[in-house]
């Protein structure tokens, strides 16, 4: 069994301070899910950002660091607080005050899959919870630190894109003003995580690509924007959320005939966004 715990793809030249990561497309899945889980391979995949670190595979060849996760998000949230633990998942918590994340079953160690299918039968011990915080989740986020700290250190900006994907159904009622649905949400904890002059920059290096784009719904950020993002400090973190209606059939989680021509696409956009981290220095006065 392989040790690693993420994978990190260093390009040859460093070209800006832009990081690319993607905490959500972790497909490892024998030995850590499959001998607890009750669901069936598809259900415990609904969860699972499928594909998107190939989608972005082209990262370091573009010139910026590209960190994805191993463990899929059914085993371990990266994208939630160590101490976002689920009473009703794990044996032995105190009940309280819980945010909404954690009453839905979405805590680090995830209750449910998408549409809130129970991913166990019963709970599991702290000692589990504790052994996968400590052998995925420290590491990924030390890696990710360190990633930001050396762009700030060279380039005086760090920039954080966060890749994502989504069901299609969380945006299938959205409309923009002229009819078409969103294809790509930015998130930015609306205004708090990255300087809204970047997030209108990325937002038009996709517009220009020819995808529609929202703003912070149905998704605005959760916590590793809120944690890297430090606008005062030049250190941005954006969301990027893509409907995975464009590349893949979710029900199946296969790509169909839309991956390639969208893979070209975001080389292209990926490319753009690399360029605004190479001199973004008077990005924190804003």
């Amino acid at each position: 069994m392989s040790e690693a715990t993420f994978v990190l793809e260093m390009p040859r030249i460093r070209r800006s301070g832009v990081v690319f990561a993607s905490p959500h497309s972790g497909d490892r899945y024998d030995d850590l899910l499959f001998p607890k889980t009750i669901l069936e391979t598809p259900q415990i995949r609904s969860s699972e950002d499928a594909f998107v670190h190939q989608l972005f595979d082209c990262v370091p060849e573009l010139g910026a660091p590209f960190l994805r996760a191993i463990a899929p998000r059914a085993y371990l949230d990266l994208n939630r607080a160590t101490d976002e633990l689920d009473p009703a998942l794990i044996a032995g918590l105190p009940k309280r005050g819980q945010n909404p994340r954690i009453a839905s079953g979405l805590g680090v160690i995830p209750r449910v899959v998408a549409g809130g299918r129970a991913i166990y039968r019963g709970k599991l011990s702290m000692e589990e919870a504790r052994k996968r915080i400590h052998r995925y989740w420290h590491p990924y986020h030390a890696q990710l630190r360190r990633l930001m700290e050396a762009a700030s250190r060279e380039y005086g900006v760090a920039i954080l894109i966060d890749c994502h994907s989504m069901p299609h159904e969380a945006v299938s009622e959205t409309r923009l003003a002229n009819g078409k649905k969103p294809d790509i949400v930015l998130g930015d904890r609306f205004g708090a995580s990255a300087s809204g002059h970047l997030v209108d920059q990325i937002e038009a290096a996709f517009v220009r690509a020819g995808l529609t784009v929202v703003r912070n719904a149905p998704f605005a950020g959760a916590y590793i924007t809120q944690t890297y993002g430090r606008p005062s400090r030049n250190q941005h973190a954006i969301q990027i959320e893509i409907d995975r209606a464009l590349y893949m059939n979710e029900a199946k989680v296969e790509p169909h005939e839309g991956f390639a021509p969208l893979q070209a696409v975001l080389r292209t956009v990926a490319s753009d966004l690399i360029e605004l981290g190479r001199d973004c220095s008077d990005l924190a006065a804003e």
